[in-house]
């Protein structure tokens, strides 16, 4: 093999820096660069060189056959994702997106540049899962996985099941020996750590979460921890916290919302405005019919994508607009964008979206083919976002971040009051796209919190 890697070892743990990513997949740092003035066109110039671009036809096929093995996946007959005729493709479009396109970004030195890789992956940086120090160790060879990125990078390797240690919580959990890499993303990295939900009929391992709170899963501390996680960022760190989040960590009310699948954190964008204040901004999505408009852009709430990622095109005949171009067209520093899910609205201010670290815009235009967006670390700066998967369908929950919260530096395991979702309000809401406050709960529910390295704030 040529670099071994894994999320964790049996036996004597060894600590690993990991890299978080909601959907199990790569998240890299945007590089520094020498600083420089932008303006709106320029925005373009960072997009084409950070975003991992394909032939629009092959986009489409690869779509198409997406659309072709997950027709299974498509046809169940329970949310607007399964049932809106127009809502499946655009559905599959940005969950694909997220997994292909989103979160990867080409390491350069210089933002012109245009190759593929200006760096080797080096094996030698990162620490390597010694499986002869484990004696737990159950390989499983003959599950294996092969994932192939749009910026040519690949991940490649087997299953194993092994002791799994995260935050206060142990549990033999199955996780990917990655055996072949070839991307320079992974230097001084040791794996990928996934929060995301289980893909039926996928080769990856179950995820992590939800092998330690595995009911049946009788080698787990974990089994009364609720399913359920919550991620933000600040400028130079982050925090994940399992089984709920600290009431300290935000600043307001979490409102909660349905996920508008079952096997992806996607919620419907009902508005995107871009400008000065919220009255005086421009409609980046300029719906033609009050239906759509009524379920949104399908939307996925993902850490694992830096930027947020917004339609390039008019959604197929759904916008009277193309919202990047609008975007570029009234790009300018100071702005804010101000996004709408269920009926809330919640701004991200221009600090969010520009990385002054860099100079340089943190909004991306989507790949062909998807019809969506994707929401980004540009959000997790400004909210903490709530998944909770312990029904069904997940839904997310978001509340502003509390500034002055003090972030911990080491894992902390405590018990609180914590507020909880109206279920009995949003089981009846049936797809649509409306918030409803926490509930009030006295029952203690433990929460730990865990830190992470944050690096320019797209690598965690």
């Amino acid at each position: 093999p040529q670099a071994p890697q894994a999320i964790t070892t049996g036996g004597e743990m060894s600590r690993v820096l990991l890299l978080l990513a909601l959907c199990a997949a790569l998240a890299s740092a945007i590089p520094a660069v020498h600083k420089r003035g932008e303006t709106g066109a320029d925005a373009l110039k960072d997009a084409d060189t950070y975003f991992a671009r394909q032939d629009t036809n092959e986009d489409v096929r690869a779509l198409e056959d997406f659309q072709a093995r997950h027709s299974d996946q498509m046809a169940r007959n329970a949310l607007p994702c399964e049932t809106d005729p127009v809502l499946k493709l655009q559905c599959a479009s940005v969950s694909r997106a997220a997994r292909m396109h989103g979160r990867k970004f080409k390491v350069a030195d210089e933002v012109e540049s245009n190759q593929l890789f200006d760096e080797p992956y080096r094996p030698e940086d990162s620490r390597h899962f010694d499986v002869a120090q484990s004696s737990t160790f159950i390989p499983q060879a003959s599950q294996t996985f092969d994932l192939n990125y749009a910026d040519g990078s690949h991940l490649r390797g087997f299953s194993g099941v092994d002791q799994v240690y995260m935050g206060d919580y142990k549990a033999t959990s199955p996780f990917g020996v990655i055996t072949d890499c070839n991307s320079p993303d992974f230097n001084g990295v040791d794996g990928i750590l996934g929060f995301g939900l289980p893909k039926p009929g996928s080769d990856l391992p179950t995820p992590v979460l939800f092998a330690m709170t595995d009911a049946e899963n009788k080698d787990t501390n974990a089994a009364d921890l609720k399913r359920k996680f919550s991620f933000f960022s600040t400028d130079d760190a982050a925090e994940v916290q399992l089984g709920g989040y600290d009431p300290q960590t935000a600043a307001g009310t979490m409102w909660y919302t349905p996920a508008l699948a079952t096997d992806d954190f996607i919620v419907g964008a009902t508005s995107l405005k871009f400008g000065d204040s919220h009255s005086t901004a421009v409609e980046l999505l300029q719906f033609k019919s009050t239906a759509q408009k009524n379920l949104g852009a399908p939307s996925i709430m993902d850490s694992g994508t830096s930027c947020l990622v917004i339609p390039a095109d008019n959604m197929q005949g759904q916008l009277a607009n193309i919202p990047w171009d609008d975007f570029a067209k009234h790009w300018k520093k100071g702005r804010s964008f101000w996004l709408e899910v269920g009926q809330k609205t919640w701004e991200i201010p221009f600090s969010s979206w520009y990385l002054a670290e860099t100079d340089q815009t943190c909004v991306q235009p989507s790949p062909a083919g998807m019809q969506g967006l994707l929401v980004g670390d540009v959000f997790f700066r400004e909210y903490i976002v709530e998944f909770d998967m312990t029904g069904a369908r997940p839904i997310i929950g978001i509340a502003p971040l509390n500034k002055a919260y003090n972030l911990v530096n080491q894992n902390v395991l405590a018990s609180f009051e914590i507020n909880k979702a109206p279920k009995s309000k949003l089981t009846l809401l049936k797809g649509s796209e409306v918030m409803y406050p926490a509930e009030h709960s006295e029952v203690l529910t433990q929460v730990d919190r865990i830190p992470i390295v944050n690096k320019k704030g797209t690598q965690y």
